[in-house]
């Protein structure tokens, strides 16, 4: 066992982890902030009730995504210091600026809102959710700006063995973050949508099982439900269009990853997509490898162009080799890699199975909500129970699709943690077998690795532990009691629309804070 391949299942499985809270922080913190401006505007208890329950749900889901994101920051010091001393000049203004926005400008205007109900204006309060929803975004957008350099990098010079950053602004002008920031943020709004129509179908059907047909949150449900439909499909439309640019971005910066996600061994002009394989996937030269392809596609989703050639991994790797050499260089860092061939191919099953997932378990969420906005046209409420289990079952979809994509993503730019840039500055480029710390032992980057699964684990028993608790209690379990007639008094945000004293700092679950 090698500290590398220890050092990178730690990374993997926490990252993963942790971005199973991003996108659904990102996507419902602007629905939430949608919601509260509905209610603002006119009044409707409705939109309250939506607020203060999606609301709940996302703070809980925000706590947790801090608790586990914080430990991303420590790996670069832990068991990839030399990625860290690589990348430092460069990283230092992004992650400031990622910094700055979530640790102040997100977590200020958040606390606010968690304790603000009953203490600010209709319109301060409003001001506070669109604040933290926003500082957000652009939290993501700083992120994803790093990692668009790790795959693409820009707006540097190579001194002494290292990049030096000479222009932030190409680095977030960056045109791979410009392609990924889109297609991750419709990625958001598509969890988020999803987790909408799940949660608000089992309570419809959960209601009209109970024979509560005149149930007065029967609203809140249908308009969450309608709303979660609405976006999904505009946001799963946005996922295809911008994933097919980014795709085509990819066949430029990294053919390697794209060869390798189509299990493409050889060069093809033009190219089929493979829709399925079978046989030993694993074999880069793909002698046992059957596939059904839809013929010329793959050369229109590369090139834009039904009859343009696309080069395979066979062909690729003489490429990369005269690019960047045949070998390792000889270090001791590498261990007993030094020295050794390099093997520019990723774990072919990884990208090619991973890339499908991506898309199958994508169109499956989309179909969900076109059918769910198809049930409930014209005010109609979905009656029977196989809709209400298949729509909560559903939730997992999006989820397993944004993993799916961000595992394809980072594996398939393998053997590299910083790609060459094809027309970048040379040299700018270091493999991951580089990256990993020189001091530590297998024995150490193992402990870590076990004792932050097993914290992982507990984690994710609470946050569905706590999901599940203010899910089935609705609506109830989210608004404050109403106070004996005489007894409330005048404040400026009751959180209800009636006066002050009704609504306290724990309604909106301020232990999250």
């Amino acid at each position: 066992m090698h500290v590398l391949d220890v050092a990178r299942w730690q990374f993997g499985i926490t990252t993963v982890y942790h971005f199973l809270m991003v996108p659904l922080t990102i996507g419902l913190s602007l629905l939430v902030a949608g919601m509260q401006t509905a209610w603002v505007r006119t009044s409707d208890p409705r939109y309250l009730k939506m607020t203060k329950f999606w609301g709940k749900l996302l703070l809980i889901n925000f706590a947790m995504g801090v608790v586990t994101g914080i430990v991303q920051e420590f790996q670069f010091g832990m068991a990839w210091s030399s990625y860290s001393r690589f990348v430092g000049d460069v990283f230092g203004a992004p992650l400031a600026m990622e910094g700055l926005v979530a640790f102040f400008v997100e977590s200020t205007f958040l606390g606010l809102w968690i304790f603000g109900w009953d203490r600010l204006s209709k319109r301060a309060h409003l001001a506070c959710a669109w604040a933290f929803s926003l500082a957000t975004m652009a939290s993501a957008y700083f992120i994803l700006a790093a990692n668009s350099w790790m795959q693409h990098p820009v707006g540097i010079v190579f001194t002494d063995g290292r990049p030096r950053l000479t222009s932030i602004w190409a680095v977030l002008g960056n045109n791979t973050v410009l392609a990924a920031f889109p297609h991750t943020i419709a990625g958001a709004f598509a969890v988020a949508a999803t987790f909408l129509v799940g949660i608000s179908a089992w309570h419809l059907w959960r209601k009209h099982r109970e024979s509560a047909a005149d149930d007065p949150d029967r609203k809140v449900w249908h308009s969450s439900l309608r709303l979660g439909t609405w976006v999904g499909v505009v946001a799963f439309a946005a996922v295809a269009i911008s994933g097919d640019f980014q795709g085509k971005l990819m066949f430029e910066q990294q053919p390697m990853k794209m060869a390798a996600a189509e299990a493409l061994c050889h060069s093809e002009k033009p190219a089929g997509f493979s829709v399925f394989a079978y046989g030993d996937v694993a074999r880069p030269d793909c002698e046992n490898v059957k596939s059904l392809t839809l013929p010329a596609l793959l050369s229109f989703l590369a090139h834009n162009n039904f009859s343009s050639e696309v080069k395979g991994v066979q062909d690729l790797v003489p490429e990369y080799q005269a690019k960047y050499g045949a070998n390792y260089p000889v270090d001791e860092r590498l261990g007993e890699l030094s020295g050794k061939p390099i093997d520019y191919v990723p774990t072919l099953p990884v990208t090619y199975w991973g890339f499908r997932l991506m898309i199958g378990f994508g169109a499956i969420a989309a179909g969900v909500g076109v059918l769910a906005l198809w049930l409930t046209r014209r005010g109609r409420v979905p009656r029977t129970k196989w809709f209400g289990r298949l729509a909560l079952l559903s939730i997992a979809t999006p989820f397993l699709a944004n993993s799916f994509g961000w595992i394809f993503t980072e594996m398939g730019r393998q053997p590299f943690v910083v790609v060459p840039n094809p027309s970048g500055v040379d040299g700018v480029w270091m493999y991951t077998a580089q990256a990993v710390s020189a001091g530590v032992t297998v024995g150490e980057v193992l402990t870590s690795l076990i004792a932050l699964t097993l914290l992982y684990g507990g984690l994710a028993v609470v946050e569905v532990f706590l999901i599940r608790r203010y899910v089935r209690a609705g609506i109830a379990g989210v608004m404050p009691p109403v106070p004996p007639e005489g007894d409330s008094d005048d404040g400026p945000d009751d959180g209800s629309g009636s006066g002050g004293g009704s609504a306290k700092s724990d309604d909106v679950l301020a232990f999250a804070y």
